[in-house]
């Protein structure tokens, strides 16, 4: 695997975030204050921004953020047992729960942004992966509080709701100007850069690849916005840099004292996922070279069945138990003893090609041809996944060989996005690809032709924010699959 590792150390460093150091006073109000609870103002902006990495690295790619839900609702995983998720019946104490993880990370991040210098290197970082988080949001829930979501210091305690269609250029605005701020003023991020290490190229590089990622979202209803900024990014290399190759990848790294969640999750539960039928049949159909690396043969066959390798995916959409040892499971690079030293994806190389491609295929001047940017993209995502430039090169002349379709394009780009569930079903949101992935025929809702459009907003917001909740609750076709969203135009959908 090729990509940056960052070891880190980081109990001592978060520790801050909670413990106040103490010592000798002679004021009764420094005696006073609780160790437990310290002052805003005295833990390093480092420390905090290593505690938002840390905690939403941990619980947006876990079980319960990725796993149950999202990348079953994207087609890629299937749940072999506690199916509840499998066949779309999330849970709302969850629901509840990945809302809450989102809006305090975010709250944390305005922290940071708040007591930094305007334009330093610590507000632009704070500030791209606030956008990060945001789009995430957005993604998974539609219209969200935002532009009044962080003001509980000035007495908001029931933030308005903004529309998507307001969200996602601010969002783009504000990583231009973080991006344009990075490098112009000489601070350093610290030791609480466990994301990039304080490399402030790679966080130009990971700021101006996410407005493409934003830029593509809003493509079909935002097009000026979109190509833009495209335009603007792709025609100014120098001021502008993306994640091109597979070491810019941005991961954020697990070690042994903080095990990666996918694979901490399989040592007590290596039966509850598999790799979906989706994914296996457009794998296999391919002859793709990550097809063993996704998913591991089934245990039929490695307990002795002759001949070659078998993959066999699960059926989204079930709820009946799967008999495990007929199915895939998730394959070793994911799902292993091995790797709980693996990463969380947050954005990978490919998808700047993938979205590149896309432009190009609107006419929009990328320096591109999309052809070109379809194999770079794929040629990434091979060699992420351990395959070499001539696995991809095979691959590309046969079962990948461009077709010139949106179909193809993004089946292609959901397949390199494997592990980032989130990300996987909001392709698929945009595109309707890959086209089977569709709920299966003996769903637990009835009357449903596609998997979740979006989450329905949590019990929190409908109970203490239901003013301005309300509204928006009142769109969602039922409460498991929302509405859909802004920048989703497929038709026909329930």
């Amino acid at each position: 695997m090729n990509m940056k590792t960052y070891k880190f150390k980081i109990s001592a460093l978060l520790m801050v975030v909670a413990l106040m150091i103490t010592g000798c006073t002679s004021t009764f109000d420094e005696v006073n204050t609780d160790p437990d609870n310290p002052k805003e103002e005295i833990v390093p902006a480092t420390n905090t921004l290593a505690y938002c990495l840390r905690y939403s690295s941990d619980n947006m790619f876990d079980e319960w953020f990725d796993l149950n839900e999202s990348c079953g609702f994207s087609g890629q995983i299937a749940k072999w047992m506690y199916t509840d998720e499998g066949y779309y019946s999330f849970r709302p104490t969850v629901n509840t729960a990945s809302w809450n993880v989102c809006y305090y990370t975010v709250s944390n991040l305005q922290a940071v942004i708040d007591k930094s210098e305007v334009g330093s290197n610590m507000w632009a970082a704070a500030t791209i992966f606030q956008c990060q988080i945001f789009q995430v949001i957005s993604d998974r829930w539609g219209n969200i509080p935002y532009s009044n979501a962080l003001k509980l210091a000035s007495g908001v305690t029931k933030p308005t709701y903004d529309k998507q269609s307001a969200i996602y250029p601010d969002l783009l605005k504000r990583l231009k100007a973080a991006v344009e701020a990075l490098g112009t003023k000489s601070d350093k991020l610290g030791a609480g850069d466990i994301l990039l290490n304080g490399d402030i190229t790679a966080w130009k590089k990971y700021g101006n690849s996410l407005r493409l990622r934003i830029a593509a979202r809003i493509a079909n209803v935002d097009p000026n916005d979109a190509k833009s900024t495209f335009e603007e990014v792709l025609g100014n290399p120098s001021k502008y840099p993306v994640l091109a190759s597979n070491n810019d990848n941005v991961f954020f790294q697990w070690n042994s004292e903080y095990p990666e969640p996918y694979a901490d999750y399989y040592q007590t539960r290596p039966n509850e996922y598999g790799v979906s039928k989706l994914m296996v049949e457009t794998l296999s159909g391919t002859n793709d070279p990550r097809l063993s690396v996704y998913a591991k043969p089934t245990a039929n066959y490695t307990n002795g069945v002759s001949g070659a390798a078998q993959y066999a995916g699960y059926q989204n959409g079930l709820e009946a138990t799967a008999a495990v040892a007929a199915y895939s499971g998730i394959g070793t690079r994911f799902m292993s003893d091995n790797s709980l030293t693996g990463f969380s994806p947050w954005m990978r190389s490919c998808e700047t090609y993938f979205a590149i491609a896309y432009a190009a295929s609107k006419g929009w001047n990328v320096g591109m041809t999309q052809q070109a940017a379809y194999e770079k993209a794929v040629t990434l995502s091979i060699q992420e996944n351990g395959g070499s430039a001539s696995d991809a090169s095979t691959f590309l002349a046969n079962g990948g060989k461009y077709d010139g379709t949106q179909a193809q394009l993004f089946t292609q780009w959901w397949v390199s996005v494997f592990k980032n569930g989130m990300e996987a079903w909001s392709l698929f949101r945009m595109s309707g690809y890959p086209s089977g992935n569709a709920i299966a025929p003996d769903s637990y809702f009835p009357g449903h032709n596609t998997p979740p459009m979006c989450y329905g907003y949590p019990d929190t917001e409908r109970n203490l924010n239901k003013e301005n909740c309300a509204p928006e609750a009142a769109a969602e076709s039922d409460y498991f699959w929302g509405k859909q969203m802004w920048w989703d135009k497929r038709t026909g959908l329930k």
